[in-house]
């Protein structure tokens, strides 16, 4: 059975990164990765997977879809895997997780993505790994407002002032990055 990983932390923690550098990993020693993205996940492109923090971009293999409770047929072509990195994982579904937990290879699923979303409450992907993965990783940033270990994804608004607001209702799903989200403890998310 695969060893399911997941990886998460707030956003600019680098999880994309570190999938990134890991992709980098493999190609340098010619070994096969397989890589997976959320269908919503949209902001770069439907197949590219990008992390500011690199001007290169990669293309995923799969883009998964909500429904998709079955990957293991994708996989026939790729007879020397070594392992399966998919990123945004907190946009997937339960299927999706479960499709990954039931895959019959003996290699490292790594999920990268965020825990919690900006109300604090888990995401439906990031639920079901917490109850089936096999390791748990926390990527650890602090907090823009303090030095405090950064917990929370503050969805924020600036008004004409220029000063920025917090957002505590709303669609869990709002696709961004540093123009409406940045992370913060949980003493400033309170204040």
């Amino acid at each position: 059975m695969v060893k399911l990983v997941f990886r998460y932390g707030t956003m600019n923690s680098s999880k994309t990164a570190n999938l990134l550098m890991l992709t980098y990993n493999y190609l340098a020693q010619n070994k096969e990765f397989y890589l997976i993205k959320p269908a919503c996940d949209t902001r770069d492109g439907l197949v590219s997977i990008k992390s500011r923090a690199f001007k290169e971009d990669m293309i995923c293999n799969l883009v998964m879809h909500p429904e998709m409770d079955s990957i293991a047929e994708l996989l026939t072509d790729y007879k020397n895997l070594q392992c399966i990195l998919v990123d945004e994982c907190q946009f997937l579904s339960e299927k999706n997780i479960d499709a990954l937990r039931k895959l019959k290879l003996d290699i490292p699923v790594i999920c990268y993505g965020l825990r919690t979303d900006y109300r604090g409450k888990l995401f439906s992907g990031s639920l079901r790994l917490f109850e089936v993965c096999d390791t748990i990783e926390e990527i650890k940033t602090v907090c823009v407002k303090c030095n405090n270990k950064a917990i929370i994804n503050s969805k924020f608004i600036i008004n004409e002032e220029g000063n920025r607001t917090i957002i505590y209702e709303g669609e869990q799903i709002d696709l961004g990055g540093e123009e409406k989200y940045e992370p913060i403890c949980w003493n400033c998310w309170k204040k």
